[in-house]
């Protein structure tokens, strides 16, 4: 791959004189000619991050965020705009639409426009990511997720679902069905699952499986059967409110009554949980919060200041009418 340093040298200037030209600097005419013919001749490509790292910053904090019709997401973006507001910043929204490779896209788009960080609203940190966050070498937080090497802000997956454990087992459930997502979604799909299992360490006479859902509506609902039929749980605990909320869905259609028959939690604490008929019993996590606490950790970020590697947003055990004592 041809350099600055390559440019630099057919040209018989200093590399100092080839970063001015392609940043808009001051360059004489002349010079200005032979570096553009030397760069058309050797098809040379500017790297884009380095040119925006050496430019100004803007005001701007890039935020991607998976999927516009979330709650956790958009209550997320909410937080975090209200945030930068009173900091004199703004927000610009990326989409990723759950496509890892557009993400990736979106950290390059939103570097080339200068952001002055990017808060990335993560379902899944892969070894591309990591490269590339360490490329483009401007403040980066990751919300959701978590990375010993990024800076992160998590809600507290596992903790939640230790105590939701904790509460299954006083209601005084034996047979226990886990609904868990993909684990390529590490908080959703490993932290939930691994905090509930720690709960159940020491319960005697109890009979706990485990079950997996790509969180897809008609996969959900073909799991939630098989789960009834072959195994007849006194509980289904989900990994997602929405799961659960499908789960009941499923239930309904076999005549299955909740929660007589049949008790259910969830994770969220979404706004629809409570509208629902029975109340969801779920572990809330305050997403506006953490969004505000998102503006803060990047706002310290880009000031320089020491900032912990990992953050960590609480949780509530919130108690409904989905789930009866047995």
């Amino acid at each position: 791959m041809t350099t600055i340093g390559d440019i630099a040298k057919l040209a018989g200037v200093a590399k100092s004189t080839v970063s001015r030209y392609l940043n808009d600097g001051s360059v004489s005419e002349a010079t200005k000619r032979k570096i553009q013919h030397i760069i058309k001749e050797t098809g040379y490509t500017p790297n884009a991050f380095a040119q925006s790292l050496k430019a100004k910053k803007t005001n701007i904090i890039g935020t991607i965020v998976p999927r516009l019709d979330s709650y956790a997401s958009s209550r997320t973006l909410i937080g975090i705009d209200e945030e930068l507001k009173t900091m004199n910043y703004q927000m610009l929204i990326s989409h990723s639409n759950l496509d890892l490779e557009r993400e990736i896209e979106n950290i390059h788009s939103l570097v080339t426009q200068k952001v002055a960080g990017i808060i990335l609203l993560a379902t899944e940190i892969t070894d591309r990511h990591i490269s590339i966050i360490k490329e483009v070498d401007i403040p980066v937080l990751i919300v959701g997720q978590q990375h010993k090497e990024i800076h992160s802000l998590i809600h507290n997956d596992y903790e939640a679902a230790y105590e939701v454990g904790k509460y299954v087992m006083s209601q005084g459930h034996k047979r226990i069905a886990f609904l868990g997502a993909n684990e390529k979604n590490v908080a959703i799909g490993i932290d939930r699952k691994e905090g509930f299992k720690k709960s159940i360490e020491e319960a005697v006479d109890i009979d706990v499986r485990f079950f997996e859902t790509n969180r897809n509506t008609l996969d959900s609902v073909s799991i939630v059967y098989d789960i009834i039929d072959t195994f007849c749980p006194s509980i289904i605990v989900c990994a997602t409110d929405n799961l659960a909320i499908e789960t009941m869905k499923a239930v309904y259609s076999k005549g299955i009554s909740i929660p007589n028959d049949l008790s259910i939690t969830g994770f969220g604490g979404y706004e629809m949980a409570e509208m629902i008929h029975p109340g969801l019993t779920t572990a809330k996590f305050f997403y506006k919060d953490a969004g505000n606490l998102a503006a803060r950790k990047m706002l310290s970020l880009i000031r320089g200041e020491d900032t912990p590697m990992k953050t960590v947003s609480g949780f509530e055990i919130i108690y409904r009418e989905s789930v009866r004592k047995v």
